[in-house]
């Protein structure tokens, strides 16, 4: 099969050429669109998932409907250890940009400016950094107005204004978030807080994050009200179906087809993950000497895919461990079978260790975003099959 013309492509936040499996998502977030347009009050998504099930190729189809429909947006990613000020202020001065054209009154959008580089400037306690530091807008900062300090008064003061410019417009304002889970709690308090506040005054302003499964435990843990305070969609592992469809449709338009024998076998060796049926899709087709692909195929392609997997998708995170992290993550590996979630408890019993003395590594694993905490007392793997890769690696 010529490997110019394979359709497959797996990556990080990389779209495939078939988003299957996803369409009661795109459909509830059409719903929360339109909502917002019709001046309905709506509340704010949250996408939940393990690494490589798509939520940052979902993250960002849901910003290009929120863009079809003229809406202002700005994207972020967080990262640990990383106040919210700077990367927010980037992003909604891009959401602000998009509608400015379209607002009647320029020096209302200038004000709005003003107040928004007050907050970014806010950023540092430096104050030779905060004369230094510019973030990219071309008017002074005003004073008074979301500049205090506190980013929880300061964040909804300045979403509230923004909210105020695209109701004048009468579009929306979308703010997306990906790995949000590594927000700092201040901050995860501000936007929690500042998403109520928009909530009740009906504002046209959204946030969308997209984090790891214990996303809605750190807002929860931030404030009591956020499970009712977005809309939390679960993103896992597609259905038979669905990546099916994801294999069949872009090979029928390069005029390739798969035996349902092939199929069996890939559905098997991926187990639904989107991003194993990209990986194995692409080794498949590459090895494949010609149309149609068939179990035999995938079976002398499989070993190709596992070690690409191994490498980028596995070995590249395990490599980031310490060797007392790598130790509790092959204690965890032993006891979870096939990547379920383990008690702390049991990992402590595992490796004949107090659970006080494995704290440093478990918290350095969850800061790293390896393992997660599932549930009150227990921990699971952020990467699907995980654990099976770190058995193979110590048989």
């Amino acid at each position: 099969m010529d490997p110019v013309r394979n359709p497959y492509a797996p990556g990080a936040g990389q779209r495939p050429p078939e988003l299957a499996g996803r369409d009661k998502q795109l459909d509830a977030f059409d719903v929360v669109l339109e909502r917002v347009a019709r001046s309905r009050p709506e509340r704010s998504v949250m996408l939940t998932g393990l690494r490589g099930v798509g939520k940052t190729v979902l993250l960002n189809q849901l910003r290009s409907a929120a863009v079809s429909r003229g809406w202002g947006t700005g994207k972020i990613e967080a990262r640990p250890d990383q106040e919210l000020r700077r990367p927010l202020s980037s992003a909604l001065h891009m959401a602000i940009r998009a509608i400015a054209s379209a607002h009647r009154d320029p020096e209302r959008v200038d004000d709005f400016l003003g107040v928004l580089k007050a907050f970014a400037l806010r950023a540092s306690a430096d104050k030779g950094m905060r004369e230094r530091w510019q973030p990219g807008i071309d008017v002074p900062a005003v004073t008074g107005r979301a500049d205090s300090g506190d980013i929880e008064i300061d964040l909804v003061e300045l979403l509230l204004d923004a909210s105020s410019l695209a109701r004048d417009v009468g579009v929306g304002l979308a703010i997306f978030i990906d790995e949000m889970q590594d927000i700092g709690p201040a901050d995860i308090s501000a936007i929690c807080g500042a998403c109520h506040e928009l909530s009740q005054d009906g504002a046209p302003l959204i946030v969308v994050g997209a984090g790891l499964p214990h996303l809605p435990a750190v807002l929860s843990a931030s404030k009591s009200y956020s499970e009712r305070l977005f809309s939390y969609h679960r993103i896992d592992r597609l259905d038979r179906d669905a990546a099916d469809q994801a294999l069949i449709a872009p090979a029928e338009r390069e005029d390739v087809k798969f035996t349902d024998q092939a199929l069996d076998a890939l559905y098997t060796a991926a187990d639904g993950y989107p991003y194993f049926v990209q990986a194995y899709g692409k080794a498949t087709w590459d090895l494949a000497p010609e149309s149609p692909i068939t179990a035999e195929d995938v079976r002398v392609a499989a070993p190709t895919a596992e070690e690409e997997l191994a490498v980028g998708f596995f070995g590249s995170r395990y490599e980031r461990a310490t060797p007392a992290e790598r130790e509790y993550m092959r204690a965890m590996a032993d006891l979870s079978g096939d990547d379920g979630p383990v008690a702390t408890s049991a990992v402590a019993t595992e490796l004949a260790r107090k659970p006080a003395s494995l704290s440093p590594a478990r918290d350095g694993l969850i800061k790293k975003g390896l393992i997660y905490s599932a549930e009150r007392g227990t921990i699971g793997f952020t990467v699907p099959h995980f654990g099976r890769y770190l058995r193979s690696q110590t048989d």
